[in-house]
Order: C-alpha cells, then sequence, then structure tokens
C-alpha cells in the first residue's frame, strides 16, 4: 500500500513542478506582458484545416497581434509528411484574418513541445516571447522554453471543459515526467538544422529589431 502511495506521488511531482514554476507567467490577451515575438504551438489539423484547439489559439494570436503586444509570429507544428503541413495551415489561418504574411515565420520542425522551444531559441534566435495555447498545455510550454533559454509569458487560452479538454489535462500529467527529463538534459531537437533569419527580419521590418528581445535567427505544436 505505502508503495502505491509513493509511486503516484513520484509520478505526480513533474506536474507538481510544472504548476508551480509557471502559475506567475501565465496571463489573458489583455494583460500579457508585451514580447518580440508570439509562438502558437500546433495541435492538429482536420482534413487540412486547423482544428478547433488550434483555430482557437490562432484567433488568440490574431488578437496578441492586433493588440500590438507580439510583432511576428512564429507557428510551430509538424510537417513530417507530405500530405500533413500545420505550418503552412496555421499560416493560410492567421493571413485570411489580417496577420501580414511577413510578420508570420514558420518552423516545420516542431514535432513536440520541446522540440519547438529548442528550435525557436537556436533556430530562430527567440529570447523573449509570448506562447500560446491552451491552458492545459501552456504549463508545459512555458517550463520548456524556459529551459530553452526563452523569457516567456504565456496566454491560456479558453476551451469549454469538454471530452478533448479532459482528455488533455489528463495527457499532461504523463507528458509532466517527459519534459522534466527534457528540461533537465536539454536534447537536440528530432531536427535542429541551420540558423534561420526569419524573425530577425520580420522584426527588422516592424521596426522592433533584434534588440527587442528576439536575437538573431528564424525554422514545429503540442505533442
Amino acid at each position: 500500500m505505502q508503495g502505491g502511495v509513493l509511486v503516484c506521488v513520484l509520478a505526480l511531482l513533474p506536474a507538481t513542478w510544472l504548476r508551480l514554476s509557471t502559475d506567475d507567467r501565465i496571463h489573458t490577451v489583455a494583460d500579457v506582458p508585451s514580447a518580440p515575438v508570439g509562438v502558437v504551438f500546433g495541435a492538429g489539423l482536420w482534413n487540412g484545416e486547423p482544428s478547433p484547439y488550434l483555430a482557437h489559439r490562432l484567433d488568440a494570436a490574431v488578437r496578441l497581434y492586433e493588440a500590438g503586444r507580439v510583432h511576428a509570429l512564429l507557428v510551430t507544428g509538424d510537417n513530417s509528411r507530405h500530405d500533413y503541413d500545420e505550418p503552412d495551415a496555421m499560416r493560410a489561418y492567421l493571413v485570411k484574418r489580417g496577420v501580414p504574411d511577413r510578420r508570420i515565420v514558420s518552423d516545420f520542425a516542431g514535432f513536440d513541445t520541446w522540440d519547438s522551444c529548442a528550435r525557436a531559441r537556436r533556430v530562430f534566435g527567440v529570447h523573449k516571447a509570448v506562447l500560446v495555447s491552451q491552458g492545459f498545455h501552456v504549463r508545459r510550454a512555458l517550463a520548456l522554453c524556459g529551459a530553452a533559454g526563452i523569457d516567456a509569458y504565456g496566454v491560456a487560452v479558453d476551451e469549454p471543459h469538454d471530452v478533448t479538454w479532459y482528455f488533455g489535462g489528463t495527457r499532461e500529467v504523463v507528458a509532466a515526467g517527459k519534459a522534466a527529463l527534457d528540461a533537465a538534459f536539454e536534447p537536440d531537437p528530432r531536427f535542429l538544422g541551420p540558423r534561420e533569419r526569419g524573425i530577425e527580419e520580420a522584426l527588422a521590418e516592424r521596426g522592433a529589431g533584434s534588440g527587442a528581445g528576439a536575437g538573431a535567427g528564424s525554422g514545429a505544436g503540442a505533442r
């Protein structure tokens, strides 16, 4: 009996770490501190279009951009197959809602949250960002981006507490364990690749410049 209790306690430690370490960095679109870059994590496609959860993230990113809270958007998701392209679907959705294409940078190799965070820092040169995701995932994204060297705040997108929401929350308990290992050992992402200048160029065009906290560089969802 005591052994079972100990296992349960140990299993919940990573989730407790995520909550305690990120509580003061979660905000709404209206009150999140400004940052040069907004990072939107992929969350699946339905028939080539953003799933409802991903669409809600993108809607929040549009509001952040329109409010001047961020000046460029990094959309990071899975494009591991020719017939599955989250970043391009995300870009098209944003452009259709008024975000200039030149302000959007795509990371096609964000195969999980750690890869997205590590690549945002190491490939795209992001130093400071607002992360956009649902509440059950944004804590993990904040902790991992922090471990990757990004000063980040999170916008927790509201969702009805439906079956998908409860599944996501339950899944995060398991994912927290992997997040703790990623934060501790900082493995290379599955695909690193060369430095890219897309973020730097998007910010320079706006006048924000790399000195605003993005760094020099330019590269994929809640997995």
